[in-house]
């Protein structure tokens, strides 16, 4: 009965009263998360801060990523140590809920985001300082690292890894986007952006051009991300290679964008690569995170026609797609894009084998994802 009358107590204002109650119910259930954050809140409200403290301690001792606990324990560190605040909020916002809150909470917590923000900007800012001789000494690929090293500490950016849904070969680099160097056929894929931008203009004039959905998957297919573009022409395709099998209706329209790619290291996998295609997003059209089937291939992305504020995520770098430059990027870690203008968007995109594979690991990277193309599915 102490709980009840611990609850009869607060509903009749005798807060006094009802934390030494639940201070009785918290000694016979040292192990009930409930009693101790219900013990933590009267505290608070008693303007025992640190007392508050020590009670959601416990809670969290129970429940270590609960958010409702470490959301409370950031608005004790506000009021007892409020250089540890955005530390605290910090860690609370990693467990945020999705969906929703109700009013008093999202206040709440959009000054714990406001909190956590100035936090990471101060600790960012004191590791920039540590690594500025470094830096001021680094090529351009080194000072991306770095910096990249430095906001992942801080917390400014998160890390990410590759995690391909069905074929991951160990030990190969993993960066979001490759460095330029690493391809020097980029400069020449970039100088033939007017031609292949003629060629796509080419194919979608012509009456047989095969424009289908980039999504499609049988309705049944444990595949939620894709529900609201599986079938839909917001996000299509004109395939000049698919899974290794030339697309005659449109590739015949392009022979000078067929010609180039028959130059760079597409991966000859049967029954899954090489790909590429003309990927066009309808206005206002965004496709939700998500990640590639195989970490063995990069993905290429030349940009043919963009609007304004057309972007491209991968993993903590978000980049805006400009006309005619081209980029490398691993598409098995988690990534996304937009098109929020009113203007179709389009973009040249094909793979590459991943540069760390050797000839004998290229082999049998055909070997086994081809014995498995029926079943695994393609590139």
């Amino acid at each position: 009965m102490t709980v009840a009358e611990a609850d009869a107590a607060a509903a009749r204002g005798d807060i006094t009263a009802a934390a030494a109650l639940l201070e009785q119910a918290v000694a016979a259930e040292p192990d009930n998360p409930e009693l101790w954050m219900k013990l933590a809140a009267l505290q608070r409200h008693l303007q025992q801060p640190a007392r508050a403290l020590q009670s959601v301690n416990r809670v969290l001792a129970l429940t270590e990523l609960d958010f409702m606990a470490l959301s409370f324990k950031a608005m004790l560190m506000e009021q007892l140590a409020p250089d540890a605040a955005g530390e605290a909020w910090a860690n609370a916002l990693t467990q945020l809920p999705p969906g929703q809150l109700p009013p008093h909470v999202q206040s709440v917590v959009q000054r714990g985001i406001a909190l956590r923000d100035q936090w990471t900007d101060r600790r960012d800012a004191k590791l920039a300082d540590a690594a500025r001789a470094a830096e001021a000494r680094a090529d351009p690929e080194e000072a991306t690292r770095i910096a990249r090293f430095r906001t992942n500490i801080s917390r400014k950016t998160a890390v990410y890894h590759s995690e391909p849904t069905d074929f991951h070969f160990p030990g190969l680099r993993e960066r979001e986007f490759h460095a330029r160097a690493d391809h020097p056929w980029l400069e020449t894929l970039e100088r033939h952006a007017d031609v292949i931008a003629a060629e796509l203009q080419a194919v979608m004039a012509a009456e047989r051009t095969e424009l289908v959905p980039y999504i499609q998957y049988e309705d049944h297919a444990p595949m939620a991300q894709w529900r609201e573009l599986n079938r839909n022409r917001d996000w299509t395709a004109i395939h000049l290679l698919q899974n290794g099998r030339r697309i005659d209706a449109n590739a015949r329209h392009c022979p000078e964008t067929m010609a180039l790619l028959a130059t760079l290291p597409q991966p000859d996998v049967a029954g899954a690569g090489p790909n590429a295609m003309f990927s066009l997003l309808a206005p206002h059209t965004t496709i939700p995170a998500h990640v590639g089937v195989a970490n063995t291939r990069l993905v290429c992305h030349l940009p043919l026609i963009v609007p304004e504020g057309c972007w491209f995520r991968v993993g903590a770098e978000t980049r805006f797609w400009k006309q005619g430059q081209a980029f490398v990027f691993d598409d098995t870690i988690e990534h996304e894009a937009a098109n929020p203008s009113d203007q179709l968007r389009v973009v040249f995109i094909f793979d590459i084998w991943h540069p760390d594979l050797t000839e004998v690991e290229r082999d049998a990277v055909r070997s086994i994802i081809g014995a498995e193309t029926g079943v695994g599915g393609a590139l």
